[in-house]
């Protein structure tokens, strides 16, 4: 009896032995976060997903590349990183997660973009993107004539500013300009296809007696700030952004998105996808909260006066002196 008691031991201990020696090497869950170039707001998306993935538990090897704003080089990236055999990817911004759908869309593995205004405009959703979800940084266009309201009650005319090119961009603005008509708002409008058109656009809108600026989600313009802001400030007209880090780099106010809540969101998508869950049992997410920040040191170059009660509807992002508290929480 006793010799078979111990024989039941052993073989259980051989299990037990065998069954962590398996655990232990088990691959690890690879996961590539790609972004089309660098600027504050993908930066502070890549880096908080990372940083929520690192503190899950999770045995996660992550990897993040950057395009640095070339085309050619975001799709090789993309490839490169599927023959690399990763397991989840995560392409931040429209035109990755486009890119992604394209290179990614007969390999099965689970794509999770992260800022795309408009999904499905994007052609991020629909029967074949069963393998895409992720979360949207939609910003809904009432908001954004609410926010100049807050600050410019007497407000006459808007200046819609964007990059032709980048979808995400390009709906925000469309849906602030269908907001307008529909209001009788009066606007201007000006796109650019590159950055080295950004101070002619800034001017041009200007010329056209707006009171305001405004630009959304755009990536390429949000890379540029000081020279947005300091041909803007020149002639004491704020400039409105879609993105608490495009005010930390200068803009005067947002009604935006929190990126680090956008990480976050993505990464608790990413954690359920390593579990077990399939994307196309996921749907796409969008923020239910938006951020309202304002940078005092640009209305002194502006000579914006506000008041306590609109103030105390906002976080100062930026202090008069300067001192930022971007990325705080």
């Amino acid at each position: 009896m006793k010799r078979t008691v111990k024989s039941v031991f052993a073989i259980l201990t051989l299990v037990l032995i065998l069954a962590l020696s398996v655990s232990a090497l088990a691959d690890p869950i690879r996961v590539a976060v790609v972004q089309p170039l660098t600027h504050t707001s993908l930066n502070q998306i890549r880096d908080t997903i990372v940083n929520e993935l690192t503190a899950s538990g999770l045995d996660f090897q992550i990897v993040t590349r950057n395009a640095e704003g070339d085309s050619s080089a975001l799709s090789t990236i993309l490839e490169n990183v599927k023959n690399d055999g990763v397991d989840i990817l995560v392409p931040i911004a429209t035109n990755t997660a486009q890119s992604a759908k394209m290179v990614f869309e007969d390999t099965g593995i689970p794509v999770v973009f992260a800022a795309v205004s408009d999904p499905v405009a994007a052609g991020l959703t629909g029967d074949d993107c069963g393998f895409i979800t992720g979360v949207s940084n939609n910003i809904p266009a009432a908001e954004i004539v609410r926010l100049i309201s807050d600050f410019q009650p007497e407000y006459r005319k808007i200046g819609f500013l964007y990059t032709s090119s980048e979808t995400n961009s390009v709906s925000t603005i469309k849906a602030a300009k269908a907001y307008c008509d529909a209001n009788a708002i009066a606007y201007e409008e000006a796109s650019i296809a590159n950055l080295s058109e950004l101070q002619t656009a800034v001017e041009t809108l200007i010329s056209r007696d707006v009171d305001a600026l405004y630009t959304g989600n755009d990536n390429s313009i949000a890379s540029a700030m000081s020279t947005y802001i300091d041909t803007a400030y020149e002639y004491g007209i704020p400039v409105y952004c879609g993105a608490d880090s495009m005010v930390a780099d200068g803009g005067f106010a947002t009604i935006g998105v929190d990126y680090v809540q956008l990480g976050r969101q993505v990464a608790r998508i990413v954690v359920r996808l390593s579990q077990g869950e399939q994307p196309e049992d996921i749907p796409y997410e969008v923020l239910s909260e938006y951020a309202r920040f304002v940078n005092l040191q640009a209305a002194g170059r502006i000579g914006m006066q506000i008041s306590d009660d609109v103030l105390a509807s906002y976080r100062v992002l930026v202090e008069a002196d300067g001192t930022s508290h971007f990325g705080e929480q």
